[in-house]
């Protein structure tokens, strides 16, 4: 689902060519996401010790990482609100990369002109496959970033068991973290997680989670402060749904998040977006395949 999970600040986990906060701001969030989208407990005992989270937790990483090489291409609609638009996309997942199609703005159908526009658009992707190649080895850098971020979390954050409590899928596990005062970040994308705190909710039949709502506990600079900082108080709130049987999907993602660029600019992300209408693609389908489907979708 990668336009839900790594293009929700604009271009999330872009190049190091990228302005430095938007940088930055992006590292934000696809630490949160990383979290949210992996199972963190094991069911077999109420009572966590924080050794036993640990363990816990980087065997679940891996696992996190082992599930994602199976996952399915699925075709879902993602509705988006930030500060300057509100747009429905059809999005479809292809071996080559997602496809997506404009259908609303501002909860509206696209009048006839926007349409044409974005079949046009559309017919231009299908023409110049260099195109979607460049977005696709994108996507892929940005996910082994997400990974990497990934597998530091054991070792970044303290996890601590709060008690058993009703959600969504039934029972969760309430688990709240905090960094870990001991941990030295081995880079400039790594400093997000010295500031980063929250409660997360896991469901105890598969493991998953089904809600985290995390915040800026402190500002986070980056650069030694040259290049920008994250304000504390930004708040990050994340939902998981299970869609079908075991796979489950990132169905929710609000975002409040201010700092400054070259410690200049000020940057604010305020994005709310929702997944929904999860169904599974033929295997095997290429991009090209994947905008006639679009196509044939709309009006």
């Amino acid at each position: 689902m990668t336009d839900l999970k790594m293009l929700t600040l604009s271009a999330v986990l872009p190049s190091l060519r990228c302005p430095p906060l938007r940088y930055g701001m992006a590292v934000l969030h696809s630490v949160l996401l990383s979290l949210a989208l992996t199972p963190a407990w094991s069911a077999q005992s109420e009572t966590i010790t924080q050794v036993d989270a640990t363990a816990l937790v980087r065997r679940a990483v891996h696992h996190r990482l082992d599930a994602e090489k199976n996952h399915r291409p699925l075709r879902y609609t993602l509705h988006r609100v930030d500060e300057q638009h509100d747009t429905t996309k059809e999005i479809v997942e292809t071996a080559d990369g997602d496809v997506a199609r404009l259908v609303a703005i501002n909860g509206n159908p696209l009048s006839a002109e926007a349409n044409r526009s974005e079949l046009e658009r559309l017919d231009t992707l299908a023409n110049h496959p260099e195109i979607q190649e460049h977005r696709h080895k994108s996507e892929q850098k940005d996910a082994a970033r997400v990974d990497r971020l990934l597998l530091m979390l054991p070792d970044a954050l303290l996890f601590h068991y709060e008690g058993m409590a009703p959600c969504a899928s039934g029972q969760c596990y309430h688990m709240s973290f905090t960094p870990n005062p001991q941990f030295t970040p081995p880079d400039m994308e790594a400093d997000i997680l010295r500031g980063m705190a929250g409660e997360v909710w896991i469901d105890r039949e598969q493991e998953r989670v089904t809600h985290l709502e995390a915040h800026c506990i402190a500002e986070v600079y980056f650069g030694y402060g040259i290049l920008g900082k994250l304000d504390r108080g930004g708040t990050a709130l994340l939902e998981d749904g299970n869609i079908s049987g075991s796979d489950w999907e990132l169905t929710r993602l609000q975002l409040h998040v201010t700092g400054k660029a070259l410690m200049l600019k000020s940057l604010s992300f305020q994005i709310t977006e929702d997944a929904s209408h999860f169904s599974p693609v033929p295997p095997g389908l290429s991009y090209r395949d994947a905008i006639q489907v679009l196509k044939q979708s709309g009006p």
